[in-house]
């Protein structure tokens, strides 16, 4: 047996450092046995397709094999029906050794706890969360700890609840039913996300292993599910199966994952639904048996310790786990962002200014002389140059000139103009103006509420940005059609007298 032990780790260490996708290829294969599967064995879904148990099938395409399903006994007239979408899964002792089910629905919760009684389940393995990615992935079906909750003609109670570690939350149920009360142990593994893979396989190997504790030599099937109950239900199984044939010494020459997956699919649709399920059963049978090979020596090393350092992990592009000490994670981060700030210089005195533009100038060159024009000043230009140091009012949509004057007050028709540019348009380095450079009759020009951006923080105050720039024109052309400076602000206040320009009476 040590031979084949030995064999199938060397695979898996050839392929995961040569890159090889046999693993791969074998999945595929995989798949494309599934029509195979169904005419070959007979399989049918006629149960899970009736119209009255269409409600209790939390994925319309993943219905329970007629072969294999779970058959419920009635309980009371209300709770008759014999459906539930579960199937069981052989083991290498017999058959019925594992049950595996999607997470109840709100409807099929007390239709989970027929079956945890009728079947006498003593433990019972969650491999999701409730909720995953904003969807509701199962419904709770216990209660609140050192409470009570009603499920039906069935109470329970959670007795204790304790977070072994980050990845696992281990409750224990009490369930009663008419007078008799049992015990039902939960494990609830977090860490795992939907269609994907654990970051290791250490917490699952763990929690397999407090499971046996409590399932003892007790003869009733444990329970997997997850939320479809068959990709990451699959996997448990899976690795279950190889450690019960170790124990067994059942490993010989003709061991293969793929024949024990396609056994699992003849009960259960898509057990070990993706690639990367599949991968990931590949390596973390192979840390089971770099256990089994390193004997008693490796016995005495703390539980906390990855004790296969001879395997290779996966490829660094999956989401694996780490195997051995050695392997660090090869995580990719995306660089840190400095935020622009639009807060002045500490050593700026806001008596003496106006405002404050950062503009990004290329080192080493200084920049050129540009001389100031004033909005008003502006006739038929277009565009502006890319030196300008102070932003441009951007005109109306429609030709001002040919517009009647308008009896709304100055400030009212500047705020309907304030308006935010898309998020990719161009502001030439320039940042938006903080909410502590509002011009002081804030009265009049109230500021918009600031909406977070994915490029720069913005604040509306008493100025447009600009999408498409006026184009510079000539300081002796006058104001006509166009919006002045004075039809958007007063004259600002301050310490220093306004340039002459301003004086000068608008056209």
């Amino acid at each position: 047996m040590e031979a084949s032990l030995l064999k199938f780790i060397e695979r898996v260490r050839a392929e995961s450092s040569s890159g090889e996708n046999g693993i791969a290829s074998e999945y595929t294969m995989i798949k494309n046995e599934n029509g195979f599967l169904k005419q070959k064995y007979g399989l049918t879904t006629t149960a899970g397709g009736l119209k009255e148990n269409a409600k209790k099938n939390r994925y319309k395409d993943i219905l329970p094999y007629d072969q294999t399903r779970v058959v419920l006994r009635p309980t009371t007239p209300e709770y008759s029906c014999d459906y539930i979408n579960a199937n069981f899964i052989k083991g290498v002792a017999g058959s019925n050794r594992y049950i595996a089910t999607q997470g109840p629905l709100s409807n099929t919760v007390v239709d989970l706890w027929r079956m945890v009684w009728e079947y006498d389940i003593k433990v019972i393995i969650m491999a999701c969360k409730e909720i995953e990615l904003g969807k509701r992935k199962c419904e709770v079906y216990w209660s609140p700890l050192d409470a009570a909750s009603t499920f039906g003609p069935f109470t329970v109670s959670t007795v204790a609840e304790s977070p072994t570690t980050e990845e696992v939350i281990v409750r224990t149920l009490a369930v009663k039913y008419c007078d008799e009360t049992r015990t039902v142990s939960h494990f609830q593994y977090t860490a795992w996300p939907d269609h994907g893979i654990p970051d290791e396989a250490v917490g699952i190997l763990r929690m397999m292993e407090s499971v046996h504790v409590r399932q003892g030599h007790h003869p009733g099937p444990l329970l997997v599910h997850c939320s479809a109950g068959c990709g990451r239900t699959g996997v448990i199984c899976a690795i279950d199966i190889v450690n019960d044939l170790l124990h067994k010494k059942q490993i010989g020459e003709d061991f293969n994952i793929m024949d024990l997956v396609l056994e699992l699919r003849r009960q259960r649709p898509s057990a070990v639904q993706t690639k990367e399920q599949y991968e990931f059963v590949f390596h973390t049978v192979a840390q089971i048996f770099e256990k089994v090979l390193h004997g008693s020596s490796q016995n005495h090393q703390p539980a906390s310790l990855s004790l296969y350092t001879n395997v290779v992990p996966p490829k660094p592009a999956l989401r694996s786990f780490s195997i051995g000490n050695t392997y660090n994670h090869n995580t990719r981060k995306s660089p840190s962002l400095r935020p622009r700030s639009s807060q002045p210089p500490s050593s700026v005195n806001m008596n003496d200014t106006y405002a404050v533009v950062n503009k990004f100038k290329q080192p080493g060159t200084a920049p050129p002389h540009v001389p100031h024009y004033y909005d008003n000043e502006r006739l038929n230009s277009q565009k502006t140059s890319a030196n300008d140091l102070y932003s441009i009012v951007k005109p109306k949509n429609r030709p001002v000139a040919n517009t009647p004057t308008s009896t709304v007050p100055v400030h009212d028709r500047t705020w309907q103009l304030n308006h935010r540019p898309p998020e990719d348009t161009d502001n030439d380095g320039y940042e938006s103006l903080p909410a502590e450079f509002q011009m002081r009759d804030s009265k009049v020009y109230p500021s918009l509420p600031q909406v977070p951006s994915d490029r720069h923080s913005h604040s509306d105050d008493d100025y447009e940005y600009v999408a498409n720039p006026i184009r510079e024109s000539s300081p002796n052309q006058g104001s006509i059609g166009g919006i002045g400076f004075k039809c958007r602000v007063k004259k600002p206040k301050g310490p220093r007298d306004p340039p002459s320009q301003w004086n000068r009476p608008e056209r």
